[in-house]
Parts: structure tokens; sequence; C-alpha cells
């Protein structure tokens, strides 16, 4: 499903934010990328989907190369990719289900979906989405009326919507409660178990790497120093992740109680 190939990026000021990454992650994985700040998990995730260029090796989505694309072939490509940010990224002023119809966009021209012509199709696509995550009573109210947790909901939904074959979702609980982190993760893993999305998510917090992956992969100075499954992702294999002996309020066992 995804392959990357001796990934690199160097940023303009000689930074690295990733060295010669190599990952294979098949359909269907639930991964969890965990490591410290700065140590290159957003800009893994973000080259994924090309919002971020890489400057050596190569990324293949589903056998085509996201990072030779371009044009048609591209948007082709990155409407198989659904992205989940930690800002929830909405339309503040609009309804939830005009936030939600964002994600059929890449199916239509441009001026379709600027003058909001979707299809009755479209509309019962994003009524089942937010079906799917519990909020299809909130349709018709506008997101900036929403509690944090309810917004990465409509979020979540409009990545259904899009009918993404990958989620990718960049520390989609660092700003949430204990209790609205967990239905959002549980929603996540909902998703992946049924529906077979392949997941990849950023996360900080060690408790929820264990609870909600089945895989994961740790950063550390951009480049990968654990890959492997929850069984083997010992506290020692944590403390090598970060360098240092884990603290206690990075696992936080009562987020996933």
């Amino acid at each position: 499903m995804i392959e990357l190939t001796n990934v690199s990026k160097t940023y303009p000021n000689g930074t690295k934010g990733l060295n010669h990454i190599n990952l294979s992650i098949s359909q269907g994985e639930f991964v969890v990328i965990v490591g410290l700040s700065g140590a290159g998990k957003s800009t893994l995730l973000r080259s994924m989907n090309r919002l971020h260029d890489i400057t050596e090796g190569d990324i293949r989505i589903g056998g085509k190369s996201i990072t030779k694309a371009s044009g048609q072939q591209l948007r082709s490509i990155r409407r198989d990719i659904g992205m989940i940010f930690q800002s929830f990224n909405l339309v503040k002023r609009s309804t939830v289900l005009r936030n939600v119809m964002a994600g059929r966009v890449g199916y239509h021209s441009t001026l379709r979906t600027v003058l909001g012509l979707f299809p009755k199709e479209d509309i019962d696509i994003a009524f089942e989405a937010l079906s799917r995550v519990n909020i299809a009573e909130k349709a018709y109210v506008r997101a900036d009326q929403l509690s944090g947790g309810q917004q990465q909901r409509v979020a979540i939904a409009r990545v259904l919507a899009q009918e993404a074959k990958i989620i990718l979702a960049d520390e989609p609980v660092a700003s949430l409660d204990p209790l609205t982190t967990k239905q959002v993760m549980d929603d996540l893993q909902r998703i992946n178990r049924e529906l077979g999305i392949t997941t990849i998510v950023n996360l900080h917090f060690i408790d929820l790497a264990r609870a909600y992956a089945t895989r994961i992969i740790g950063l550390r100075a951009g480049e990968v120093v654990f890959d492997g499954p929850v069984s083997e992702a010992t506290d020692e294999v944590f403390s090598s992740i970060y360098g240092r002996p884990i603290a206690q309020d990075e696992l936080l066992e009562e987020r996933v109680v």
C-alpha cells in the first residue's frame, strides 16, 4: 500500500527532517508513529501525501510514485489519502455538512464544487460518514458551535466522505481532553477495523500508542529507530526512541482507561 525507499528530507537551512527512511506499510494496518517533537513525525506523514516534497528517495502509494506524480495523476493519488490535523482544519463558519462535503471535491470539477452543486449521492455519502462517527444530528450546525472533540469527528467524517484508502492523522488528539481523546481514538480504530482503511497516526503519548496500534514506528532525529508490533514496544524500547527514561506524564495511562 505504502512504500518509502531511501527517503530523505533536508530543509533549506540544512536541517535533516528525514534521513534515509525505508518503510513498507500494508493495507489495513493501524500504525502509530512516536518520537520527540522535532523527530520527524509530521514531516514523514506530510511527505506521504506530498504536503512536503522530499529531497531524496521515492514514496509509492498503491504502486504509483507520488514523488514523481504531477497534474491529474497527483490529484488521483491524493484523492485516496485523507488527512486529519491537530487543528481540525474546518471552515468554522460553514455547516458540518458542508465541511464533510469538502471530502467530495476531488470527484468533481472546480466550478461544480465552488457552486456547491453536489449530487444527491454525495450528500448520502456525507450523512453516512457523519452517522459512522455518531454526529449526524449536527449536520446543519455551524462548525464553530461544536466542541473540539465534535470538530475532530467532523474531520474524520470528511475523510470518510472522501472514500480515502489511507488515513494520515497528525497528532489528532493533542488538543483534546482525556475522555474525548478516547472517543476519537475509538472512532479511528473502529473505522480501521470495519472498513480496512490503512491508518497512520502520529501520537505523543505512549499508552495511547500501545492501546490502539497494531504496529509502532519510533523516530529519532529523522531516522527509524524502532519498527515492530506493540508486543515488542517495551519501556526500554521507548526509552531508546526518546533517548532518555520515560516520564509518567508521557505514559498518561488515564487517557485510555
